[in-house]
C-alpha cells in the first residue's frame, strides 16, 4: 500500500512527538521536518536522517511527494499555516485549537471541505484507549442515559503568555465530550467563572457549567496553581457510572453498577409516596482490560487512514469547530461574570 508522504510544520515543543510517531506509522512517509529555526529541525532528527530539515514552508508545499502535513506552530499561525496548506491541496493534520477563533476556525474547514481534503485536529486524549472504549460504551447505550459529566483536569502548569486557562487545558475535555458524547446530545450553553490569584492578567482557574441538550448537566475545572496533579472524569448515567482516571495506568477506566433508581409517586401505595421517590442500586465494579499504547500513534494512524479511505476523520474540522464554540462562549461568559452563553447551533 502506498504510503502518504507526510510534513511536519515546527520543530518545538510537540513538533518531535509528531516526527517520532508519523515514522513508526506504516501509513506515512516523513518527507520534511520544517521549522524557522533550520538547525533545530536538523537537531531533532538527528545526524544519519534521511528526513530532510527545512525553513521554507513554500518549498515544502510545493513538493509533490508532500501529500499531508502535521502542523504544531503557535495557534496564532494556524490560520496561515493551514490555509497555505490547503491552498497547494495538502491534507491537514494541526494541533489544538484550530485556529483563535471561531471565524478563522470556518475558515479552514469550509476550505477543506471545498477541496475535498482531510482536516484532522490532533485532539490526543480522543484517541486513548480508554475514551475510545468510553466512546463505545456510552453511544452503545451502555450507561444508559447521561445524566451528568464531571471532570477535573489540574496541575501546577506553565502559565502561557497569550492563552488563559480555558483555552490550555480545557480542549482536552471539551474534544473529549464531543467523542464521547451519543448523537441527539449537544452542548446548548455554557457558563464560565475564572480567577487570576496570582496576578497574571488572565484566568489561572476556571470552572466551567454545560447545559446539555435533555436537561443534563457537564462540568469542568482547570488549574495552573495545584500542587496535585488530577486528571479525572467522571460520566454518571441512568444504568452505570464511568470513572477515566488518566493517571491510574493499572485501573484508568472503572465501570460501576451503582446508582439511583426512580419511582413515579402515582406508582407507589398512598403509604410511601411521601417518603421514597428514590431507592439506591449497589452493583459490582468492572475495571475493563485496555492496552497500553500511546494515543498519538493511534492520531498518525488516524490521519493516515482518513486520506486512504477519503473519509473524515474521528477529530474532523467541524469537531474543530465544536470545540472553538464552547471557548468563545466560555471567554463572552467570564466577561459577563459567569452569565450562560448559547452556543450556535451550526457548529453542531
Amino acid at each position: 500500500m502506498e504510503r502518504v508522504g507526510l510534513a511536519v510544520i515546527g520543530a518545538g515543543y510537540w513538533g518531535p512527538n509528531l516526527v517520532r510517531n508519523a515514522q513508526a506509522t506504516p501509513g506515512l512517509r516523513l518527507e520534511y521536518l520544517c521549522d524557522l529555526d533550520r538547525e533545530r529541525a536538523g537537531r531533532v532528527l538527528g545526524e544519519y536522517s534521511t528526513v530532510r530539515a527545512g525553513d521554507s514552508l513554500e518549498e515544502v508545499l510545493g513538493d509533490p511527494a508532500v501529500s499531508a502535513v502535521a502542523i504544531a506552530t503557535p495557534a496564532a499561525t494556524h490560520l496561515k499555516v493551514a490555509m497555505a496548506a490547503l491552498e497547494a491541496g495538502k491534507h491537514v493534520l494541526v494541533e489544538k485549537p484550530l485556529a483563535t477563533n471561531l471565524a478563522e476556525g470556518r475558515q479552514l474547514t469550509a476550505a477543506a471541505e471545498r477541496r475535498g481534503l482531510v482536516l484532522m485536529l490532533d485532539h490526543t486524549y480522543c484517541y486513548t484507549p480508554a475514551v475510545r472504549h468510553l466512546r463505545e460504551l456510552i453511544r452503545s447505550g451502555g450507561v444508559g442515559s447521561i445524566q451528568y459529566l464531571d471532570s477535573v483536569r489540574i496541575n501546577l502548569g506553565l502559565v502561557q503568555p497569550d492563552v488563559d486557562v480555558l483555552w490550555d487545558l480545557a480542549p482536552h475535555d471539551l474534544s473529549v465530550f464531543d467523542a464521547i458524547l451519543p448523537d441527539g446530545v449537544r452542548p446548548v450553553a455554557v457558563a464560565a467563572h475564572g480567577s487570576d490569584p496570582i496576578g497574571a492578567g488572565r484566568a489561572c482557574v476556571a470552572h466551567l457549567t454545560i447545559r446539555l441538550s435533555g436537561g443534563a448537566m457537564a462540568h469542568v475545572h482547570v488549574n495552573w496553581l495545584s500542587p496535585t496533579k488530577i486528571r479525572t472524569m467522571v460520566i454518571g448515567g441512568s444504568r452505570r457510572t464511568a470513572v477515566w482516571d488518566d493517571l491510574n495506568p493499572s485501573q484508568r477506566l472503572s465501570i460501576y453498577d451503582r446508582g439511583v433508581e426512580t419511582y413515579d409517586p402515582a406508582e407507589l401505595p398512598p403509604e410511601k409516596r411521601e417518603q421514597t421517590i428514590v431507592s439506591y442500586r449497589v452493583g459490582e465494579m468492572v475495571a475493563p482490560a485496555l492496552t497500553e499504547q500511546e494515543a498519538l500513534r493511534a492520531v498518525m494512524a488516524e490521519f493516515a487512514g482518513s486520506i486512504r479511505e477519503r473519509r473524515s476523520p474521528l477529530t474532523d474540522g467541524r469537531s474543530g469547530l465544536r470545540v472553538l464554540a464552547l471557548l468563545e462562549a466560555a471567554t463572552e461568559s467570564l466577561r459577563s461574570d459567569g452569565a450562560f452563553v448559547e452556543i450556535p447551533e451550526e457548529t453542531v
